[in-house]
């Protein structure tokens, strides 16, 4: 489904909804130090990376899913500093009454082409990441990359955070259909980005329908209870309901069975309407269920349908749901179809998942620590220096200078091991290499290069450099990418509780050069 000039105008009002001063106070106030102080245009090199995998409580992720990089690239893509902005940010006063900015930094800002200046160089939108592993790295004036740093915290961790949380709940169906339901419930247009991640994340559809048409979907709904109370209260009943539902989409028909008795009423109702579609010719597509013990009721609703011949009609379940919750459901639906002596699988295979508030909103894990470090810098001299930050947390202590990361896959074509290291080094150059742990000093590990099938360097370059803008992915190709990647992993790091440590190391140069860092700042 596409409808190119609607999407596109729709697309380019939610990269409109962040301008250029889209940023924490302070970046602007460090970047005035810079300006003021003579050393904005020193290149730097800042790192975009999160520390650890989301934790919901009573399960744990072993895994994200990057996503925001497009939206991210046509945001500063289309970056541009007006006579509005600088007027806004001139007429910003100190209790004083002195000027917040002084002229010279705001004609520093103020000159054409200001973020043009810039190199992005990231892992694909759609790959699983790693905690620690640099994500994004973004390289240029060292106060224009600071400018950024608010946005791009912004345009990555939420819907990281939500594709992340998609494919938990794609993983955790085995198979069955999941649709986004979570505009109603999520943050304000924010769930547009939401949405999006959703969808890379393994979602089929939306129900958003503007987000559908942008993002070049078939938006999918049903009807709500509104709908049987209406024509209940107008004293055509329940099955009245129906009727009109599937008259109105006799080839779309799915019908919300649980606003009476789901067993006694609303499924026999169902099946009525059915019959009489099927005989004009139109076949039913579902039941839904939005209430109760949605496992049981699958259970006996699919028993309904196959005796009056709908083996083939779907089961949409939606409340409340997320990952634990469609695992524990599937379950019991195993359990209960072993003890009535039907076909569990089939039961499962037509299920249809409307999952809303607890995807759209990340239940039990709210923000992602993603965080934007700077990690080197061009000295007076020309010469590159790495840069570091001490913490009591070593896990808080980023990884200094320009790196590289690569992926590591066993003979089996899993991924076992990001290494990252300099972005001069080359990996496994040795038969056996020896590797560190990202935060904690002396653990390490062997690798042999004969356990390795491939080695895949994860970065690209995607803005500067004079590079010629591709077109994007389609959302479809993003879901597929995520969908390749979850596979490469093994099972025990796609555990829903509990997951095994998927291994994130460092080479000896960059282990060792952290470790020298940090001593000299000590003395």
């Amino acid at each position: 489904m596409s409808h190119e000039p609607l999407a596109t105008t729709i697309t380019n009002r939610w990269t409109a909804t962040r301008g250029p001063l889209f940023t924490d106070m302070y970046e602007l106030t460090m970047a005035q130090v810079y300006v003021t102080q003579g050393i904005s245009e020193q290149r730097a090199h800042f790192d975009y990376f999160f520390r650890s995998t989301p934790d919901y409580g009573t399960h744990q992720a072993g895994f994200c899913v990057f996503a925001g990089l497009d939206p991210f690239l046509s945001w500063i893509s289309d970056l541009e500093i007006t006579n509005a902005h600088i007027e806004a940010l001139a007429a910003m006063t100190a209790p004083t009454g002195t000027p917040v900015f002084g002229a010279e930094f705001l004609d520093w800002l103020a000159t054409p082409g200001r973020f043009n200046d810039v190199e992005v160089r990231s892992i694909a939108e759609g790959r699983v990441v790693h905690p620690h592993v640099p994500i994004v790295t973004v390289t240029g004036p060292l106060a224009v990359c600071q400018v950024l740093e608010t946005s791009l915290l912004n345009h990555f961790n939420y819907p990281t955070l939500i594709a992340t949380k998609a494919a938990r709940v794609v993983q955790s169906a085995r198979g069955g259909s999941v649709l986004e339901f979570g505009m109603r419930r999520g943050p304000s247009t924010g769930v547009n980005e939401g949405i999006r991640a959703a969808l890379i994340g393994g979602c089929v559809s939306t129900s958003n329908v503007e987000a559908a048409i942008a993002l070049g979907k078939q938006p999918i709904g049903t009807h709500a209870h509104a709908l049987v109370q209406a024509y209940m209260a107008l004293g055509d009943g329940e099955i009245g309901a129906f009727r009109a539902m599937a008259a109105t989409a006799p080839d779309e028909c799915i019908l919300l069975v649980d606003t009476v008795n789901t067993l006694e009423s609303g499924v026999p109702n169902a099946i009525t309407v059915f019959d009489e579609l099927r005989a004009a010719g139109h076949e039913p597509v579902g039941v839904r269920l939005d209430s109760g013990d949605l496992a049981y009721l699958a259970v006996q609703v699919a028993q309904l349908l196959d005796a009056a011949g709908y083996p083939d009609v779907s089961i949409v379940l939606s409340s409340d749901l997320d990952e634990l919750n469609i695992w524990q459901i599937l379950t019991q639906i195993a359990d209960d179809a072993e003890l009535l002596g039907i076909d569990a699988i089939s039961i499962s295979k037509r299920l249809v998942y409307g999952v809303g508030t607890r995807l759209i909103t990340s239940h039990g894990s709210g923000a992602l620590n993603g965080v934007y470090k700077l990690v080197g810098i061009e000295n007076r001299d020309g010469a590159w220096t790495p840069a570091i930050k001490l913490s009591e947390d070593p896990g808080k202590v980023p990884l200094p200078g320009r790196k590289a990361v690569w992926r590591l896959y066993d003979q089996r074509g899993a991924a076992v091991v990001d290494l990252i290291g300099l972005a001069d080094e080359e990996p496994l150059a040795d038969e056996v290499t020896v590797v560190h742990h990202p935060s904690h000093d002396g653990i390490n590990q062997l690798i042999r290069r004969a356990d390795i099938s491939h080695i895949e360097l994860l970065h690209d370059t995607v803005f500067g450099n004079d590079i010629d803008a591709a077109s994007p992915p389609t959302i479809d190709e993003l879901a597929e990418r995520c969908r390749v990647d979850v596979d490469r992993l093994d099972i025990g790091v796609r555990r829903l509780v509990n997951p095994h440590r998927y291994h994130v190391s460092l080479t000896t140069k960059l282990y060792e050069l952290r470790k020298t860092l940090v001593a000299d700042a000590q003395v």
